[in-house]
This record gives C-alpha cells, structure tokens and sequence, in this order.
C-alpha cells in the first residue's frame, strides 16, 4: 500500500496538468514516503496526454475515466486504481512552490493527527494572495451562492454580507483550524474516511462535491481542518462565472447551468440539516 495516492483529473488541459506535475515531482524528490501520482482522464486522451505523460513522466499512472463523467467520478476513478494511506485530489492548475516539501508535510500532519479525516492546505492565488479556500454550512449563505458565482457580492452589501460569511472572511487565515468544508482543488483525506464515507458522490457532476463529502464526514465524526501553513498556489479559473448577469449565464455558460444544479441537489440532499460554524 502506498502512503499517498495524488489524484489530478484531466479533462483536455494537458498543458496545465504536465505543469503541475513537474512541481509536484520536484516537491517529492528525495521524499522518505511512497508516493503514487495518478491522472485521471476524463477526455479519453483526446489531447494525447497519455502518450506525453509516458514520454515525461512514467512514474505517473494514467487512468481512462471512460469519458467526461465528472468532477467527483473522475477522481474517484483515480483513487480506486492504488489503494494508499491517504488520497489527494489536486487540480489541474495548482502549483507546489520550489522547496517547501507540501506532501511531506501534508502526510506528516496527518500522521500526527490522528483523529482528522480530511485537510485542506492554504490557497495562494499566483500573485501571493490569499485565495479562500474553506467554507461555512451556513444555509443563507448557500443559498444564495449562485449570485456569488456570477459576482453580485461586488454590486449589492446583503450579497457581500452572506458571500463574506461563507468564505470565512472573519477569522485569521494565518491560524490552523477545524472548518464545515475545503475546497476540492487541495483536499487530502484518510483511507478510514474513504472507506466509510464512499468518497465523492457521482450525483454531483461538477462543484458543490467538496461541500457534500466533508457534509459526510462531520456526520460520520471525522474532522476538517484547514491548515494555513502547508502552502500552495492555485490559479483558480472560476469559469462557470465568465457570462455576467444571471440569465446571460444560464443560457450561455455551460459550467453555470452544471453550477446551479449541483446547488439545488446540495440544497435538497441536506436540506433542513446545516451545521453553523465549528
């Protein structure tokens, strides 16, 4: 068994995720652990990623997803091909800055807190800032996320209000702590966690699949933590908001009519069962 299995999902962004790997194996060179790295392809090596990826970097397991299933199903098809101690799905457009060892320090904490069931590192933006990266269960702040999504929060202070509130504005990014959830482009969570929660649910195609595992997980009692001193930098795209205006959105961007369904199977799936602020 392996001590992690690193999971990026692919969907016709080979460039990205051939950049993100190069980081990542510098990170683990020299590493005492036994680390597996896994692509999962949900683009049927349209990209003739395979072909690069065995060129480059053969240490990497390449996984056909069987086509674009999703954001969750994908990766769970590359958590499922090597078993390990621990699962990392990481996105495509993260970077592991030179030196500072994140996988090394990521199994370590875990292995020292045994009682955690998931962690979330700090987000940097590639400019240095902060990116928020953790998140409340708070029902009005949910509820209103779409309007987030296509940036309302910046035109109307009762948007702002609930968007600020759910991306945990008011406590010190600079400290370790418990959270409701973390987002799924840096999530590393334990073996026992995946055995007995069952991992991403394929329900959600793309986003809010983050928010509904870590659901799970405070209800199975397996804490998430967001660790502010494991760093990594992540682009963040945020396409599902690229089309402004709500209506504009829903008919023209894909990604924003994937978006606000995922929202309202999150919203009846757990419905009238919140969390408030750990």
């Amino acid at each position: 068994m392996k001590d992690i299995n690193i999971v990026f999902l692919n969907y016709m962004m080979k460039d990205d995720i051939l950049r993100a790997i190069e980081s990542l194996v510098a990170d683990i060179t020299g590493s005492v652990f036994d680390i597996q790295i896994t692509v999962a392809d949900n683009s049927e090596n349209k990209d003739n990623i395979k072909e690069d990826l065995a060129k480059k970097f053969p240490q990497v397991d390449y996984v056909d997803a069987g086509g674009n299933i999703g954001f969750g199903a994908g990766n769970m098809k590359g958590f499922e091909r090597t078993e390990a101690r621990y699962y990392f799905a990481l996105n495509r457009d993260t970077i592991i800055p030179k030196g500072t060892q994140v996988i090394d320090q990521m199994i370590t904490y875990m292995d020292e807190h045994l009682k955690i069931g998931c962690i979330g590192p700090k987000l940097l933006n590639m400019d240095g800032t902060l990116q928020y990266s953790c998140y409340r269960f708070d029902f009005k702040s949910i509820f209103i996320k779409p309007l987030k999504q296509i940036n309302f929060d910046k035109k109307y202070k009762w948007v702002k209000k609930h968007t600020d509130r759910l991306l945990m504005k008011d406590f010190d990014h600079n400290s370790t702590r418990p959270v409701d959830w973390v987002l799924g482009a840096a999530m590393m969570v334990r073996k026992e966690v995946m055995n007995n929660t069952g991992g991403f649910d394929d329900r959600f195609f793309m986003y809010l699949e983050d928010a509904d595992w870590c659901h799970r997980m405070w209800e199975a009692g397996y804490p998430v933590y967001y660790v502010h001193d494991i760093v990594i930098k992540h682009v963040h795209a945020r396409d599902s908001s690229k089309v402004p205006g709500i209506f504009k959105a829903l008919f023209k961007n894909k990604l924003a009519r994937i978006h606000l369904v995922s929202w309202m199977k999150y919203l009846w799936k757990w419905r009238g069962n919140y969390s408030y602020d750990k």
